[in-house]
């Protein structure tokens, strides 16, 4: 575990504390998490994916190899796209979770600093007579996020003009920068109902790309609203929310599953649970009344019986009150929006996934739905 490419290089960054996040040590926050989660949703924030590593795959096997390897259908992207996937063990077990890119002359894998070390093994353990080259390029690419409805606005004010995209398109865009970086590549980020973008970035210039969002207007944004933005859009992470005892159909990540691809390693199990039906807990979002973080293993009961547990939550302030939303596993038979539920000592209610801002807003909407 080490600093991101921008702690590296960021002496004046503002940063007002920094921990470990996702494998790597990042800014933490920058004097409100609250203020930053709102930039977010409602302005643009700028914020370090030092955190994430890219792997490139090359040679003329690689998009058989991997497409053999992972949940998702990576032999028929087109240039230019990429698709989310689960890496299984033959059990079905998820040993990892990422984000493939067709990039022409090699496929580029993006996942978490803290999971590259398990990727690499598994890689290299299924490599037998295959043409695939595995090269770990963290060192060489860092990355800046940058989110929300101003995100475009900000990013032409920045000098870097981007033609429309669609979700998990990467490209190259005209840059008219000011900052003499700049070779950069931008990828459209997964959720469309909140624009944002991804910006690859040799290290060595990433203190300067940043500089010239903050400058366009971006606000500065740590790790603790990044949680909060991901709690909120109800995105799991590996590790926290998706552990190896989870099979793929209760993550309910349907983005990251095809059906029709053919064999991989851990499909067999997989098909099965398609077949069967047979998986009972679900993967769903929580609202309960107040501010007192849930913790993770938090038992949700219902009646009086156990129906599951909690697996990350985030507490979020309001004008008129505080709540807290939380990501957890429940039994399906339960686990319908609206269901009402008690997580320890709290009240809650199950609630669809994303969380929307309609019911962050106010507390006569929790208790609507606890009706």
């Amino acid at each position: 575990m080490g600093l991101t490419a921008l702690q590296i290089h960021g002496e004046g960054l503002g940063a007002a504390g920094v921990s470990d996040y996702r494998g790597a040590i990042t800014a933490a926050h920058f004097g409100g998490p609250q203020a930053e989660f709102a930039a977010l949703r409602t302005g643009c924030g700028v914020y370090d994916l030092g955190f994430r590593a890219k792997i490139s795959l090359t040679g003329g096997d690689r998009g058989r190899w991997l497409n053999g390897m992972v949940t998702n259908n990576i032999r028929d992207l087109e240039l230019g796209r990429g698709a989310y996937a689960f890496l299984l063990n033959p059990q079905g077990h998820i040993l990892g979770d990422l984000y493939a890119y067709d990039r022409g002359e090699s496929i580029t894998v993006d996942t978490d600093a803290a999971q590259t070390e398990k990727i690499l093994a598994t890689f290299d353990h299924y490599i037998i007579m295959d043409d695939v080259e595995v090269s770990n390029l963290s060192e060489q690419i860092t990355a800046l996020g940058i989110a929300g409805p101003r995100s475009r606005e900000v990013l032409t004010a920045a000098g870097i003009m981007l033609a429309e995209t669609q979700p998990l398109q990467v490209v190259t865009p005209r840059c008219e920068c000011q900052c003499d970086c700049l070779q950069c590549t931008v990828v459209r980020g997964e959720e469309a109902q909140h624009e944002s973008y991804e910006i690859w970035i040799a290290p060595q210039d990433v203190r300067k790309l940043w500089d010239a969002l903050v400058d366009a207007g971006a606000t500065p944004v740590g790790s603790e609203a990044l949680e909060l933005q991901r709690i909120v859009s109800g995105t799991p992470r590996y590790g926290v929310d998706i552990r190896e005892r989870d099979l793929p159909q209760e993550t309910e990540q349907a983005r990251a599953l095809n059906f029709n691809k053919g064999c991989y390693v851990g499909q067999e199990i997989v098909e099965r649970i398609r077949s069967r039906g047979a998986v009972h807990r679900k993967f769903t979002g929580f609202l309960a009344e107040g501010s007192e973080q849930l913790a993770a293993g938090a038992k949700i009961v219902s009646g009086e019986k156990e129906v599951g547990e909690i697996t990350s939550s985030a507490s979020l302030k309001g004008t008129d009150g505080d709540r807290t939303v939380a990501l957890g596993y429940i039994r399906r038979e339960v686990g319908v929006p609206g269901r009402e539920v008690r997580i320890g000592e709290a009240k809650a209610t199950v609630a669809q996934l994303p969380i929307t801002d309609s019911l962050l807003q106010t507390d006569r909407s929790l208790k609507r739905h606890s009706a």
